[in-house]
């Protein structure tokens, strides 16, 4: 006999060691009506939330990530709930959409895990994920201007064959493609150039796909996406390393956001994304990536969504 479908779902938002953490019952998280709550698992606790089966299950879920707007209220409420757990205690966070069956399944996983979360809690506590973006204005400089055609030249396409069969109009063409190519390998080193600085005051860094012309506008190339773990206290060296590096690296643009929970960091405490066997996992584009719920500039980020993953076996085949 097939057993009857449950009506409710764990949802995990982060594994952390325990603590205080009653102010977490006051979170809406994804506003299913029930609190957020922590389950405890031997050394380790899951912060939690039960949502209904209804909204939450195999089906039901990939429908509702499939929506842009859904996707992003989702994302924006796990990335909350992750942000309240890390600014109480180290805290691992999990993809969006990591559900299982009930609380056995959530501390059969944890215990079949433990060695590598209490690795990953070890290697973040006390430590930061920021990230920085180099960005590679694409216009052509204000210094070398198009060669447009001479006074009292008549306008149309026939122009330039009028001009050395097209010769100048050719040479032109060579001459901004040659430029662009100057230009950018000029933003790579610089970028470059910025990796070598914060990783020199980081413990950790991670190179991460850089976004297309659909998130940074047509206007700059993405040439550094990258996130860095550093000690907390050092926020003020990296800031005054960025500022020294943007009044030098005069051809790029630099970016700085953080502090964040640390995303690019605690993943080895789950194995291909996911703590347990026998779920799905739609890893969107990543490395990234589209990893991490994490929320940017106002947009969902795309290296923070992980896409939908149901675990313990109950609602994937």
């Amino acid at each position: 006999m097939t057993p009857p479908e449950p009506a409710a779902l764990v949802y995990v938002f982060a594994v952390c060691r325990g603590g205080d953490l009653t102010a977490l019952a006051e979170l809406p998280g994804l506003g299913t009506g029930a609190p957020v709550r922590t389950l405890a698992a031997g050394p380790l606790t899951a912060v939690v939330q039960d949502v209904p089966a209804a909204g939450f299950g195999e089906e039901a879920l990939r429908q509702r990530l499939s929506d842009r707007d859904e996707l992003e209220r989702c994302a924006r409420a796990h990335h909350a709930v992750i942000t309240a757990v890390s600014a109480l205690v180290p805290a691992v966070p999990l993809p969006l959409a990591t559900l299982y069956l009930d609380d056995g399944r959530v501390r059969e996983a944890l215990g079949e895990r433990r060695t590598s979360f209490l690795t990953a809690l070890d290697r973040i506590a006390g430590r930061a994920e920021w990230g920085v973006k180099v960005y590679a204005p694409t216009g052509a400089p204000p210094s070398a201007p198009d060669a447009g055609p001479g006074p009292g030249a008549a306008p149309g396409p026939s122009r330039p064959a009028a001009t050395g069969s097209g010769r100048a109009y050719l040479d032109r063409v060579r001459t901004r493609q040659r430029d662009r190519e100057q230009r950018h390998t000029l933003a790579l080193r610089a970028a470059e150039r910025v990796d070598t600085v914060v990783r020199g005051l980081a413990v950790a860094a991670r190179r991460l796909r850089p976004h297309g012309v659909e998130v940074t506008g047509k206007h700059r190339t993405h040439v550094l996406n990258a996130a860095y773990l550093l000690d907390l206290g050092r926020e003020r060296e990296l800031r005054a390393a960025l500022a020294s590096l943007r009044r030098d690296e005069t051809d790029v643009q630099i970016e700085l956001s953080g502090p964040w929970a640390p995303y690019s960091f605690a993943d080895a405490g789950i194995a291909d994304g996911r703590i347990a066997e026998g779920g799905i996992n739609e890893r969107g584009p990543n490395e990234e990536e589209i990893d991490e719920g994490r929320i940017s500039e106002g947009r969902v980020d795309e290296r923070r969504i992980d896409g939908a993953q149901v675990n313990g076996g109950g609602t994937s085949p």
